[in-house]
């Protein structure tokens, strides 16, 4: 394929899946399946790669993510961007309706639309493209993430259609669906790390994470609700909406125009109910004028604006009874109160039990056993108890304690400054925490043995097979062969036997051979070292390139590595110093696990580049584009694609396509030669 007739197929592939991103993420009709999708962006991902001086500001492929934001730069909101006045009273609302009556006199209409619970985002879109993302803030200032809410599919990185005007603000919720936020809770729990409390907070971590790309991996939407800007071409808000739709925005189907009281109570009445089977969060429905003129007589509060208003919706809530509480020990110590309920029906399924947080919450609630309690789910992960009825009180109930030892193993349990959580430290002798990190140690983000995964841990641990991870690399045939469990079906789950035959064992024990091939990086967060998730051991590990090196590591040197904080440093450190814990590696590396890079991995080789990013463009003489991207990764840099504000420096060879010199030109980024760059590393 020539340069020409590359460049006519990145804009064909291009203009493709553009097309099909609009009918999967916003009409949810897909045209072709996900695999047909996937070959035709991994073709404009191979073809941008090969012709970077052709991918064109908007490319389907900035959705994919790769930019690193060290810090979000504030940016000063064009228009204030005011919360609206919130309520959970009948009564606010008929008020609302009066005054809006009394100050315009005259007929109005309003519309009606959903509140959805997320992060609010103003898009900013100039001849077409999205040129800016800035988060609320503090409705003044807010932060630039616009490398991040580019990966969002469902925002039209370039519009289509026509009408559109030259510059506008159009302002949004970025959500975290139900099924995208249970995958990600999924996926925390299996890396050890606390899951988030409900899809909202998802979101909002999500928005401010620093790789853009590990963003996109989160499947975030976002819907679009209000267009702001110097000459909009549309008399009313419903009006403008309808258009965004046709410019290619998500805009929610559930909005309806009204012209009375009646007709906002009704739309109210039904979302009150009809928001359980709904994919997404709300906590309410949002009333506004609808004329843009009628906004503007209105005008604003210090703080709202006039013209709009938010009626809440109260979180669903049920009263039963507590029965006991259990206290758990997770992987990493943590002892976390869970209530058993006596079973009650609440948003559509029985609930049995419920979160109880940790000991600050038990002593805030004052909550005992025996107690009438009000159980609410408003999007946790477990319903949470929220109050206790003090008027059903038992005679003589005493408080509820929270034990000072460990109820599996009796250590005493300790609590780190500045923490709700208490923990037992007793992390090698503590029954839960030894399978709970065997079975991390096996997932399949660490060393993936996944054949023995369904029980399997537990049966080999309550025979005394394994205490440790280095155990697992001493078993074999003979020790295996045999063994079984029942278990106990539970709700619809049927009992069921787990039994070692020829087959079974066998996989295991090539499962386990194979995971000695597994990278440092893998081995290091299998290790379960509290804090250290999946991202972290692959910043750690890339950055000092063997375990030996990162154990002599000096506290400073630790927190040096982006993203690496005290509490982490220190929990690296403690965890490193327990004889236990030098055991453990000695022995897996006795038995060849992977304790340092080897061979071809990517070992920064200096931090020479640290905090620097580089777009390469163009054709160099005697070493590939590629070749020279491995070599400023080797020594800390940043590859970027397109030039931006936020480019270090524009690497320019023969041929440069000549957008991204005039944008360097335009935005100051420094445009350097191969043999500056060089000089740059000292090679």
């Amino acid at each position: 394929m020539d340069r020409a007739q590359a460049l006519l197929r990145i804009e064909e592939l291009s203009g493709e899946i553009s097309k099909h991103n609009y009918q999967y993420y916003v009409l949810s009709r897909p045209l072709v399946s996900d695999y047909q999708f996937d070959l035709m962006l991994d073709e404009l991902i191979s073809l941008e790669k090969e012709y970077p001086e052709f991918r064109f500001p908007g490319s389907p492929t900035l959705h994919v993510g790769g930019g690193i934001t060290k810090e979000f730069r504030q940016v000063v909101h064009k228009y204030p961007m005011m919360s609206l006045g919130n309520t959970y009273s009948v009564q606010d609302v008929n008020d609302f309706e009066e005054r809006i009556h009394k100050l315009i006199g005259e007929d109005i209409e309003y519309v009606c639309e959903l509140k959805f619970d997320g992060v609010a985002i103003g898009l900013t879109y100039r001849d077409g493209r999205l040129v800016q993302a800035v988060t609320r803030g503090d409705g003044i200032q807010g932060d630039d993430v616009t490398l991040n809410v580019e990966t969002i599919r469902s925002i039209p990185l370039k519009l289509q259609g026509a009408g559109y005007p030259a510059e506008f603000e159009i302002r949004g919720e970025i959500i975290l669906p139900h099924s995208s936020f249970e995958a990600l809770n999924l996926q925390k729990e299996e890396e050890g790390e606390e899951p988030f409390a409900n899809p909202r907070n998802a979101a909002s971590g999500s928005l401010k994470m620093q790789d853009s790309a590990e963003v996109a991996k989160r499947k975030l939407d976002c819907f679009l609700y209000y267009l702001q800007g110097d000459s909009l071409p549309f008399p009313t808000h419903y009006e403008s909406l309808q258009a965004a739709r046709k410019w290619g925005f998500k805009v929610s189907d559930f909005i309806v125009k009204c012209k009375t009281i009646d007709d906002i109570f009704d739309y109210i009445d039904t979302w009150d109910t009809a928001r359980k089977e709904l994919p997404f969060d709300i906590d309410g429905v949002v009333i506004k004028v609808n004329s843009f003129a009628q906004q503007e007589q209105l005008g604003f509060t210090a703080k709202s604006p006039r013209w709009a208003i938010a009626y809440k919706f109260k979180a669903e809530e049920a009263s039963t009874q507590l029965l006991s509480v259990d206290f758990q020990v997770g992987r990493t110590g943590t002892v976390t109160p869970v209530a058993n309920l006596r079973p009650v029906l609440l948003a559509g399924t029985v609930v049995k039990r419920a979160t109880l947080h940790n000991a600050d919450v038990i002593a805030a609630l004052d909550v005992r056993y025996g107690d009438t309690i009000f159980v609410e789910k408003g999007g946790e992960i477990i319903p949470k108890i929220t109050a206790v009825d003090l008027s059903l009180r038992p005679e003589n109930s005493k408080p509820l304690e929270f034990p000072t030892v460990c109820p599996e193993c009796g250590s005493p349990l300790v609590r780190n400054e500045g923490e709700a959580a208490w923990f037992c430290p007793n992390e090698t002798a503590c029954p839960p925490q030894i399978k709970g990190k065997l079975e991390h140690f096996i997932c399949r983000k660490a060393m993936n043995i996944d054949s023995l995964g369904e029980g399997k841990i537990e049966i080999l641990f309550d025979n005394g097979l394994v205490h440790s991870p280095a155990d697992l690399y001493e078993l074999n045939f003979e020790k295996l062969i045999g063994l079984e469990k029942a278990y106990k079906g539970e709700g619809d789950k049927k009992d069921r036997i787990v039994k070692f035959r020829d087959k079974t064992v066998i996989n295991i024990l090539k499962g386990i051979e194979a995971s000695k091939t597994v990278p440092f990086d893998r081995v290091l967060f299998a290790l379960g070292i509290r804090y250290v998730g999946e991202t972290v051991a692959k910043k750690l590990a890339r950055h000092f390139g063997s375990f030996d090196k990162l154990r002599m590591a000096e506290p400073a040197e630790l927190t040096d590595v982006e993203e690496i904080g005290g509490k982490i440093a220190q929990s690296l450190l403690s965890w490193m110093q327990m004889l236990p814990n030098i055991e453990l590696v000695e022995n897996l590396r006795k038995h060849g696990v992977q304790m340092a890079f080897t061979g071809l991995h990517n070992i920064l080789k200096s931090n020479s580049l640290e905090g620097m990013s580089f777009v390469v463009s163009g054709v160099f003489e005697g070493v590939s584009r590629d070749e020279i991207k491995k070599t400023i990764e080797e020594h800390g840099g940043k590859n970027v694609s397109s030039v931006s504000a936020r480019t270090s420096f524009l690497l320019a060879g023969t041929g440069m396509g000549p957008e991204k010199r005039r944008k360097a030109e335009t935005l100051g980024v420094k445009m350097i030669s191969l043999d500056e760059f060089y000089k740059m590393i000292e090679v």
